[in-house]
């Protein structure tokens, strides 16, 4: 059975929760999308659409062994290598010896993907600081609730990896390695 609409007063009713979701999200991609094409002309186009894609699983994944990423996206080890190899060259990834095994190595993207990132993460800051303050107090709390049972429903179908575990394998502090989690907890409800 379809879901109806559920807006409030003031919101939309003709989407389902589904296809409002669904619209968000898309239009998260879409803003991302522009912005990278609109950089091209200031810069070489120098990520092909599967190296982005590989960048984009390697970050989300934070400091994944070249197993871990490999297995993630179910390819051989020899083509993720390959698809690795090509990242480090272009100055995207680098390639961190563990410390207690010198056999495994970690994926460390470099703050030129960072700052290829940005595009989106500083849309997403942009948008949820636009959101929070068209919401009171209460409205907030209960979105963060909202997000956290999302997260949650996600993880059911997504591996966890704990990237900052790696962080002392890596031979880096915590404050040395990516963070994302803390950019994200300042947005949160206190």
């Amino acid at each position: 059975m379809p879901e109806e609409a559920c807006g409030g007063p003031g919101e939309r009713t003709d989407m389902t929760a589904e296809e409002l979701f669904e619209e968000v999200y898309t239009n998260f991609k879409l803003h991302f999308y522009r912005a990278v094409f609109q950089n091209f002309s200031s810069r070489e186009a120098t990520l092909t659409t599967v190296e982005t894609f590989c960048m984009e699983v390697i970050y989300a994944m934070k400091n994944p062994t070249v197993n871990e990423f490999s297995s993630f996206i179910g390819i051989s080890s020899p083509n993720a290598a390959y698809k690795i190899n090509s990242l480090v060259k272009k100055g995207y990834l680098k390639k961190v010896q563990s410390v207690k095994d010198r056999r495994e190595y970690f994926l460390q993207v470099t703050q030129k993907y960072k700052d290829y990132y940005n595009i989106s993460a500083n849309y997403v800051s942009e948008v949820m600081s636009r959101v929070k303050a068209a919401m009171t107090d209460e409205e907030w709390k209960q979105f963060y609730h909202v997000l956290t049972i999302i997260e949650k429903e996600q993880m059911k179908d997504v591996p966890v990896y704990h990237g900052e575990r790696h962080l002392e394998e890596m031979g880096l502090t915590e404050e040395a390695g990516d963070n994302a989690a803390s950019r994200i907890r300042k947005g949160s409800a206190e």
